[in-house]
C-alpha cells in the first residue's frame, strides 16, 4: 500500500459475509478496491464535537453526547457497530485490556462512550454489549453504548474526521481502527489507532485531555488494515511491511519515527513521574 494511504490511516474492512464467488480482478498494489474508497481516518485535532447530537441511550431513552462531558474528566470515544462478528470486537477488547491496565476506574477519573455506527441496530444489542464488557473488566466501571439516532452517528464521526461507508451487497462496515479522546469540553485531544493500546499512551492521552490539551499522533503509520487479495477473493487481515514500501528513504524514516518516539516515552515517564500517575 503506498506511503500516503499508511500515513492517513489505512482502514480496516469489518467482514460480515464472503464476497461474491467468481474471478476477481487483480488491483495493482497500492490502489484500494472501490468499497474502501474515502474510507479513512483525518486528524481534527482542537475541533470541538457537537455535544448537542442525540443518541439512544441502552435503557431505550434518548440521551445527549454532553451529558457524559463533566468537569475535569475527559472521554474516550469509540465509533463501531455491536452486529461486527471481528474487527469492531478487536477494538473494542483492546480498549478493554487497556483499562483493565490502568489504574484509573472510568466513571471516576475518565469516561467511556462507545456508539454504533449502524443505524438498525438496537438498544437491546448495545445492553448486552454493556453488559458483556462491563463484566470482563473486573472492577467498578462506568462505560456508555449507544445506538445512533437521525443519523448522528455520521454527523459526528464527520466532526472527528472518522469516514467509513457502508457496502450494501456486503451488508458490512469499512472504518478506520481507531479510539478517540477528547477533552471535557468535547474537543478532539488524541487518536490511538489500531486494536491494541499501551497503557503509557492512554495514560498520557487522558492526562494531557483533562487539561484541555491535544497531542499529534506519530505511530499511526503503524496501523494493521485490512486489503483485497484476489487470491481469497475477499479481505484479509495484515500487517504493512515497511521494507517493502522502499529503498533507503524508507530506512530513514523508520530511523526518524523511532527517534521520535523514544523522545517522547521518556517525555511521558518523566511526566507521569511528576504526577501524571
Amino acid at each position: 500500500m503506498a506511503i500516503a494511504a499508511i500515513l492517513m490511516g489505512a482502514p480496516l474492512f469489518a467482514q460480515k459475509d464472503p464476497l461474491p464467488s467468481g474471478q476477481p480482478g487483480t488491483l495493482p498494489a497500492g490502489v484500494l478496491p472501490p468499497q474502501l474508497m474515502g474510507v479513512g481516518l483525518e486528524e481534527h485535532l482542537g475541533a470541538a464535537v457537537d455535544l448537542n447530537l442525540q443518541f439512544i441511550a441502552e435503557n431505550g431513552y434518548p440521551v445527549a453526547l454532553r451529558d457524559f462531558f463533566h468537569k475535569g474528566k475527559p472521554v474516550i470515544l469509540d465509533l463501531i457497530y455491536y452486529s461486527c462478528p471481528m474487527l469492531c470486537n478487536l477494538i473494542l477488547n483492546g480498549q478493554a485490556q487497556v483499562m483493565r491496565e490502568i489504574p484509573w476506574n472510568p466513571g471516576d477519573q475518565y469516561e467511556v462512550v462507545t456508539i454504533s455506527i449502524d443505524p438498525n441496530e438496537s438498544f437491546d444489542l448495545a445492553r448486552r454489549k454493556k453488559a458483556s464488557y462491563i463484566e470482563s473488566l473486573g472492577k467498578p466501571a462506568s462505560w456508555h453504548f449507544l445506538c445512533d439516532k437521525d443519523d448522528n452517528a455520521k454527523k459526528l464521526a464527520e466532526q472527528i474526521g472518522d469516514h467509513y461507508r457502508y457496502d450494501p451487497v456486503q451488508e458490512q462496515f469499512a472504518h478506520p481502527a481507531a479510539i478517540f479522546v477528547l477533552t471535557p469540553e468535547g474537543k478532539i485531544a488524541r487518536y490511538l489507532y489500531g486494536t491494541r493500546f499501551r497503557q503509557m499512551d492512554v495514560r498520557f492521552a487522558l492526562a494531557e485531555a483533562s487539561e484541555g490539551r491535544s497531542t499529534m499522533t506519530v505511530e499511526k503509520i503503524l496501523l494493521f488494515c485490512y486489503h483485497y487479495d484476489p487470491k481469497a477473493n475477499g479481505y484479509v487481515l495484515f500487517a504493512t511491511n515497511f521494507m517493502k514500501i522502499g529503498g533507503a528513504l524508507t530506512v530513514l524514516l523508520i530511523g526518524w519515527f523511532l527517534w521520535r518516539m523514544m523522545k517522547l516515552e521518556k517525555s511521558r515517564s518523566a511526566r507521569v513521574k511528576e504526577g501524571l500517575a
